[in-house]
């Protein structure tokens, strides 16, 4: 939404809003949009000009912001049209660690991976773990997304010195391949 220079980002502003007429514009991670301690004038532009889309096209359009619970609340009070004109708001839980693992089966699936048993036992204690220290930057699926890739990397480098590597290794992940961290 932010340009190079002060009076493009309004352009850009503008040709988002067209494409969203009659739908919906969603902004993740909007509150890097608010100017906060860097004092950048580029933000402050996007949301003044969003502001006036959303009143000059209030029944063709729908806008939606999402983030970090509070980095969201700072953003909301960082204009006084946000909070007007945002006033309903969704609060999702993080997904438990039951949800995580099968978030991690189905990329195991959809990259045609399995897990041993033991390296399943060994995912679900770990984010089980990761659930119970989790903190305000707990990512979710991209967690899971994360820790699958390393997986995947570690199963990589543990099968790189064997000669012989029929579709069963190369498809079988072990509770080795499973990283202590994501």
């Amino acid at each position: 939404m932010v340009a190079g220079y002060i009076g493009q980002t309004a352009t850009k502003v503008d040709e988002l809003v067209k494409t969203a007429l009659d739908g919906v514009l969603f902004i993740d991670e909007a509150y890097a949009l608010s100017p906060g301690e860097s004092g950048s004038d580029f933000g402050s532009e996007a949301i003044d000009v969003l502001l006036k889309r959303m009143e000059d096209h209030r029944d063709r359009l729908v806008v939606i912001v999402a983030g970090y619970t509070d980095e969201m609340s700072s953003f909301i009070d960082s204009n006084p049209g946000l909070k007007s004109r945002f006033n309903r708001y969704f609060y999702f839980s993080d997904y438990t660690p039951e949800e995580l693992t099968a978030i991690f089966n189905k990329l195991c699936t959809k990259s045609h991976f399995v897990l041993t048993p033991e390296a399943q036992t060994q995912l679900e204690t770990l984010l089980e773990r990761l659930y119970l220290n989790r903190d305000r930057t707990f990512g979710n699926a991209r967690l899971v997304r994360n820790l699958f890739e390393k997986t995947i990397e570690r199963q990589a480098n543990r099968l790189a010195v064997l000669s012989s590597l029929p579709d069963e290794v190369l498809t079988t992940l072990l509770p080795a391949d499973i990283p202590t961290q994501p």
